[in-house]
């Protein structure tokens, strides 16, 4: 016991610590301590504050270094070889005899701070025994000099170091029909269970103590945002506009008044972002491509009085005109705020703001609303997405649980930030971990884009299928070299996109899935999980349910429920309202509105969008297959189908194209190749010079409703 006071007394010396959960008051019969690997002190900080002792399971050649040694003198330990099977009846023997095991999964320290590989033996020997097992997640010790000191993380003297002990469990083991594929299934299993981990002891948080503390970590001098201005923002730089900006639209709203911000992808409208953040001013994303009724409407349905924006963007955008005519709103240029920053205002940024940034912040919590953001409108009227601090923060999270970052990378961010692809994922997962970004103020210049990801070293490319595919074709094939990540979600991904980036550029795209009202993510193909085809597994710390749907022979309507779920909804029946989610499971949970299949590893299949159904001659039809059958026959076209009520049949299916020579007996001929039914081969054909599309480069299907009606 006295080793164990020692032992706390020196962890609070070396770290800020915080110990949260309950440890074990007493051991169970048997029992397996597992947790994940950030530093060689680990153990050490699990086993101070477990009021029994373990034994460690150690590599045989991690126990040969010195430091170990001296180490070992004062523990318990067992040396384990991976190369002899042995070892794991050994251990098997030592739990069910009543031994408690401390043991680390991956089997080595994190060399990216996320989840690394994540050994079967570890899962199977829980399976295997019905040991209970008692996790624990560290946090922050990647940054202390007990971490691997050439690994991408700053090193800190007695950084920020948390302890979480979370609840006991169970692995059950898994039913299949050999050990090895038993063996495979439980460490799958493992590996879930560590990520969902990651999401039960994360510190709730609001975006600006996030920024702060990503602040404090990477140092006011990194290097973090650049845009097509000839400068480069360090975290001083977004810090200082941070506070200005914030200080000044302040001026200009209440305190939880939504501001409209219709900018470009430009480090000006990160620090607008921010700055509203710290001071419970609430950014209303607007989609400029949306026209002036879509911009209206948005600012009618969340009650926006105030518009953000600036005279050269306008200008450049060919908006000005644009913007004009909205009505009984108050425009502000951003030009304009600057000569109102008063002397006494510059005084209090240097002396005060820039000293102490986290008392800038309003008592803002984290489950405030913190952006809104509008639907696209692909399928009906768009509708206001409240989503709180939390929300996003979660989902910041749940992808950073499957797919590593680290301060090395270089995200390339031209998705528009009024999406929720690109706020999420392109700029405020990337901006409270360190990562540096580039953004690039439209996605539509295919040929600029990867030239640009090539020169500025970028390593995660973000995209829908759409402009990936269209940038694969402008692409050099090396303009891709330094890409690790090519992340698409948006829309489905082709078979074609897949193979042309797998073949072209030796990348493999990692589909994901998602919906503005999740903050964006659902689901996502990872590194560790991928399956083609599917668009991965449900996030972490998500639910998920499947309704059966008359008509459809597998799978049914997804619903979610998450702590990435949205407030609520602003819609058009009641404007400036804010109505919770709800489904016919009850509050939180989230309708997608998609037909999903989840197999038995928890892959998800999208199946399509209930709307884009059609029932043709008494069968349900996916609009989706059909347009599946015309790329598979005009794969070097652009094709969208709609179904057309139908007094006989019910509906027709009418098909939009861009190739003009499409005939139907070649869509007969891949339906066939493909083993679709002759009911989903349109009866109609209508050439059409260009689809109409969104901002987000999705297709305009209410445009194209119009035109099949």
């Amino acid at each position: 016991m006295l080793l164990k006071f020692l032992a706390r007394r020196l962890i609070r010396l070396l770290f800020r610590f915080e110990l949260r959960g309950t440890p074990l008051s007493q051991k169970p019969e048997r029992l397996i301590v597992m947790g994940n690997h950030q530093s060689f002190f680990d153990g050490i900080m699990i086993q101070a504050h477990l009021p029994f002792d373990v034994t460690w399971v150690i590599h045989s050649q991690i126990g040969a270094q010195w430091h170990f040694k001296l180490l070992m003198k004062v523990i318990d330990y067992v040396l384990i070889d991976a190369a002899n099977p042995m070892m794991m009846k050994k251990l098997v023997q030592m739990v069910e005899a009543g031994v408690p095991i401390g043991i680390f999964p991956e089997g080595r320290l994190t060399m990216t701070g996320a989840l690394m590989k994540v050994y079967d033996g570890t899962a199977f020997l829980a399976a295997r025994t019905g040991a209970t097992i008692l996790s624990v997640r560290v946090d922050g010790a990647t940054n202390s000099i007990f971490s691997r000191m050439k690994a991408p993380f700053p090193i800190q003297w007695r950084p920020r170091v948390r302890l979480t002990f979370l609840p006991t469990s169970h692995l059950a083991m898994p039913e299949a029909a050999s050990a090895k594929l038993r063996r495979r299934l439980a460490g799958e299993r493992m590996r879930l269970e560590m990520e969902r981990h990651a999401m039960d002891a994360r510190v709730k948080r609001t975006l600006w103590e996030s920024l702060m503390d990503a602040v404090e970590l990477y140092g006011r001098k990194a290097a973090i945002v650049e845009d097509v201005r000839p400068k480069l923002d360090t975290y001083a730089d977004l810090l200082k506009a941070s506070l200005a900006l914030g200080r000044l639209i302040s001026r200009l709203a209440a305190e939880n008044e939504r501001v409209g911000l219709l900018l470009p992808n430009a480090g000006p409208t990160i620090a607008a972002l921010f700055g509203m953040f710290a001071t419970r001013r609430v950014p209303a994303m607007l989609n400029y491509t949306a026209g002036v009724d879509g911009m209206q409407s948005a600012c009618e349905l969340a009650r926006i009085k105030t518009v953000v924006t600036s005279r050269t963007f306008l200008e450049k955008g060919k908006l000005t005109g644009k913007v004009a005519q909205l009505r009984d709103i108050r425009i502000v240029y951003l030009e304009d705020l600057r000569p109102l920053f008063s002397f006494t205002d510059k005084l209090w940024l240097i002396l005060w703001a820039m000293r102490f940034p986290r008392r800038f912040e309003l008592a803002v919590k984290p489950g405030d609303a913190a952006v809104v953001l509008f639907t696209s409108g692909s399928e009906g009227k768009p509708k206001g997405v409240v989503l709180s601090h939390d929300n996003i923060l979660a989902n910041v999270m749940q992808v950073a649980a499957k797919i590593d970052f680290t301060n090395k990378d270089r995200f390339f961010t031209a998705l528009p930030i009024f999406h929720s692809f690109g706020l999420m994922a392109g700029i405020l997962l990337p901006l409270t971990n360190g990562v540096r970004i580039f953004l690039y103020p439209s996605p539509l210049h295919y040929r600029i884009i990867p030239e640009l990801t090539y020169d500025r070293d970028c390593t995660v490319l973000l995209g829908t299928p759409t402009f990936l595919k269209n940038y694969a074709r402008f692409a050099n094939p090396y303009d891709f070299y330094n890409v690790r990540y090519v992340v698409a979600g948006a829309e489905k991904l082709s078979a074609e996109v897949r193979e042309l980036y797998h073949d072209r550029f030796g990348l493999r795209i990692l589909e994901g899935y998602g919906a503005t009202e999740c903050a964006p993510v659902i689901a996502l193909n990872a590194p560790k999980a991928h399956r083609a085809g599917t668009v991965g597994q449900i996030g972490p710390g998500m639910e998920a349910r499947l309704v059966p749907m008359e008509g459809i022979p597998r799978g049914g309507r997804l619903h979610v429920r998450g702590p990435n779920v949205m407030l609520g909804y602003l819609k058009h029946d009641k404007p400036g309202l804010l109505q919770p989610p709800s489904s016919e499971f009850g509050p939180g949970w989230y309708d997608t509105g998609d037909l999903a299949d989840i197999d038995e590893e928890g892959f998800v299949h999208i199946l399509g969008r209930l709307k884009r159904f059609a029932k043709v001659a008494g069968e349900m039809v996916s609009l989706e297959v059909v347009e599946g059958i015309a790329s598979a026959a005009s794969p070097r076209y652009a094709h969208a189908a709609v179904a057309r009520k139908d007094p006989t049949r019910g509906e027709v299916l009418v098909l939009f194209t861009e190739d003009r020579e499409l005939r139907r007996d070649q869509l007969v001929q891949s339906a066939r190749a493909r083993g679709a039914p002759e009911v989903a081969v349109p009866r109609t054909i209508e050439p059409i010079d260009k689809l109409p599309r969104l901002g987000t480069g999705k297709i305009d299907y209410v445009t194209l409703n119009a035109l099949g009606s």
